[in-house]
């Protein structure tokens, strides 16, 4: 089924163009942003239990952009008076105007920028869907979850709590400027096991396992076979040992090697870093980063993912960027704003975290091409290394370039055969172009994740997935 655009953002879009033309008599762009997205959230576990309509992306609301004299200003709003057009425009222009003001009146610097192209485009979009989250039956979802909660308990060695969690989220998102009709609906949900439990040493582990994906609450039936893969991972971590530091031969799983890509290639080519000069990335610029296995791609368009939607917040359609071509970087991803500053083409990059929040250049999918290497052959490569597997966190250093990814596990390899040894928490290391430019083999097949969502430093947070092959490479990990 096509998942509905929302009836009620249909009903105020006659208003919303009125405030566009009204406000385009005193600025020269004029544009306008309106969300309506529906959701759910279920947590169960052994100690707590939640259930909510609210998710990382539900909202209702809009935000208006206009521009005058090289400055843009924005207003974020979330009601008005549909029978009184008049009193919202006025209400708007105040604020804005207010705003200009204050720049003017305090000589603050800002970056002049000229007026944002407006080129004519009607779109409408509808993805398809199995189920509508605002349909789900939340009672026997509550009671699957809660089962699989109460089976992991049963079923999976020393642990002291089994939490499942899931979210499913019905977008709907129209754009309107004086040429702009746009308008888009999609669903995408997400759902994870996770087990606790302690080590020996009282430390406590996690084991997690999740399903994402483009579509409703149907994706969650993947949830079950996790369980039985959290249940062989968490004795594995329980008797885990400690890595001796080092710089190893690695093959990353497609978790990992996503992990890897995210902080490599994602905030270090966001190019509202380059107007500011915090990214190294903007130095490399068609230069080598990696080996010639290296290919990567950016985009909504890259993956039918959590983030695969049809255009961003600024009304630029979704693009599939080539960031990384055989090695060499070729170009980063730009919000509509950077890219008329930095003279390049906006990719379709520009998210907000919300209808209140201001846009940025942002991740949607970022993934690696896939080799024509098989795993096997990969493992029998390695004289002593480890397969790193299971994403727990990262960070990058945009302006160096450093990169730092905290893994669940690694599995030792020696002499071209896993040993059964497994160390954790294993924090992987290393200097961008030298952990790229190691890579010597990568696997035919490809995997993209989509479960969380990431942040602009520490807060600005949106939906993003990544993924890719199996990689070879080197790394310190310790």
């Amino acid at each position: 089924m096509k998942a509905p655009f929302s009836a009620y953002l249909n009903g105020i879009a006659p208003k919303m163009q009125e405030i566009v033309d009204a406000l385009g008599r005193d600025y020269d762009y004029v544009s306008l942003l309106s969300t309506d997205s529906v959701g759910f959230s279920v947590g169960m576990s052994q100690r707590n239990k939640s259930v909510t309509n609210e998710t990382m992306t539900t909202e209702r609301g809009a935000v208006v952009r206009v521009y005058r004299d090289g400055l843009y200003s924005e207003y974020a709003f979330n009601a008005f008076d549909p029978d009184d057009v008049g009193a919202t425009v006025q209400e708007l222009k105040t604020a804005l105007d207010r705003q200009l003001a204050v720049l003017k009146a305090t000589n603050t610097p800002v970056y002049t920028t000229g007026a944002l192209p407006d080129e004519p485009l009607e779109l409408f979009v509808e993805k398809e869907t199995g189920r509508l989250p605002e349909d789900e039956d939340i009672e026997s979802l509550v009671e699957l979850l809660q089962g699989l909660s109460d089976r992991g308990m049963e079923t999976i060695e020393g642990i002291v709590d089994c939490m499942v969690r899931t979210s499913s989220t019905h977008i709907s998102k129209m754009f309107v400027s004086k040429n702009r009709f746009l308008r888009q609906s999609y669903v995408y949900t997400e759902g994870m096991i996770a087990a606790f439990g302690p080590n020996e040493e009282g430390e406590m582990k996690i084991a997690s396992k999740g399903v994402s994906g483009l579509g409703g609450p149907e994706i969650l039936d993947g949830l079950e076979g996790k369980l039985a893969e959290v249940a062989k991972l968490m004795p594995e971590l329980l008797h885990s040992e400690r890595i001796v530091p080092g710089e190893y031969e690695i093959i990353t799983d497609p978790g990992i090697t996503g992990l890897i890509a995210h902080e490599a290639f994602g905030h270090g080519v966001e190019m509202d870093m380059f107007v500011k000069e915090r990214a190294l990335g903007a130095q490399y610029l068609g230069k080598r980063v990696g080996s010639d296995l290296v290919t990567m791609h950016e985009g909504a368009l890259c993956e039918e993912s959590v983030t695969a939607y049809a255009f961003d917040d600024e009304g630029t359609l979704a693009g599939d960027v080539t960031e990384i071509d055989r090695g060499i970087l070729v170009t980063g991803i730009s919000d509509a704003l950077s890219a008329l500053r930095l003279g390049t083409k906006p990719t379709g990059n520009g998210k907000r975290e919300n209808f209140a929040h201001k846009a940025y250049a942002r991740m949607t999918n970022t993934v690696f091409d896939s080799g024509t290497d098989s795993v096997e052959d990969m493992i029998a490569s390695v004289q002593h290394g480890y397969l790193l597997s299971g994403t727990q966190s990262g960070m990058e250093d945009p302006k160096h370039w450093g990169i730092q990814c905290i893994v669940a596990a690694g599995y030792e390899i020696k002499d071209g055969k896993l040993t059964g040894k497994v160390v954790s928490p294993v924090i992987m290391t290393g200097y961008v172009p030298d952990l790229l430019g190691n890579i010597s083999m990568a696997s035919t097949d490809r995997v993209v994740e989509g479960n969380g969502g990431c942040g602009k430093g520490y807060k600005e947070w949106v939906k993003v997935a990544d993924g890719g092959p199996y990689l070879k490479t080197k790394a310190r990990l310790g």
